[in-house]
């Protein structure tokens, strides 16, 4: 019995030293600077209070997603607001679809989905620096769209560089094609002696 026993927590053993490891990098991550800066930029983006320092204060206020959903809406003009029902609820599952619902309306504003947390990560405190890199990634779509409805200090964020997207009719995608055949090289004209179309074939003179 004793030795199942040791068996069994040998076994528990490396699993729990991994999770705990991953934990730790996950939570290094996190930033406390950050923190500060979006929690002053939602307070003045929205007029929502401040709420409580460090990481479970952090978590706290956001993980009903009542503050999110105010922060994605004063992105907005009133009469196109992505979330038109914002609802406080005790239960966990109302309070994770509204967290839900920022996600999605998020991603409609423009943040890519490598950019966007999992709604575990903010409610169960699985990995709030993904949280804090969601909504760095809001704010830098905000100050970059200069639309009139970002408040707060333009270099709390980065301007994300605006791409150029042209059109290409099909005759001019053809000769594209073609002319990135002839840069990858033609063996026309080539012999295996060496030479090219430009000369004669390299020659070997025995002395």
């Amino acid at each position: 019995m004793a030795s199942q026993t040791k068996e069994n927590m040998a076994n528990k053993g490396p699993s729990y030293g991994l999770s705990r490891e991953v934990a730790s990098k996950i939570e290094k991550k996190y930033d406390a600077q950050l923190e500060d800066r979006i929690t002053e930029w939602i307070m003045v983006q929205c007029g929502v209070e401040k709420p409580e320092a460090g990481k479970l204060g952090f978590q706290t206020w956001l993980k009903d997603g009542i503050v999110l959903s105010k922060l994605i809406n004063s992105l907005y003009p009133p009469s196109e607001k992505p979330i038109m029902k914002i609802q406080a609820s005790n239960m966990a599952f109302k309070q994770m679809e509204q967290v839900a619902q920022f996600l999605k309306a998020a991603e409609n504003y423009g943040v890519v989905k490598t950019d966007i947390f999992q709604t575990v990560d903010l409610w169960d405190g699985k990995d709030l620096a993904a949280v804090q890199r969601t909504i760095m990634a809001l704010g830098s779509i905000a100050v970059t769209k200069h639309d009139g409805f970002y408040k707060g200090d333009p270099s709390w964020f980065h301007r994300k560089s605006h791409e150029n997207p042209r059109d290409f009719s099909d005759e001019k995608l053809r000769e594209g094609k073609n002319v990135i055949g002839l840069q990858m090289g033609s063996n026309k004209g080539a012999s295996q002696a060496g030479g090219t179309g430009y000369g004669r074939p390299r020659q070997i003179i025995n002395n």
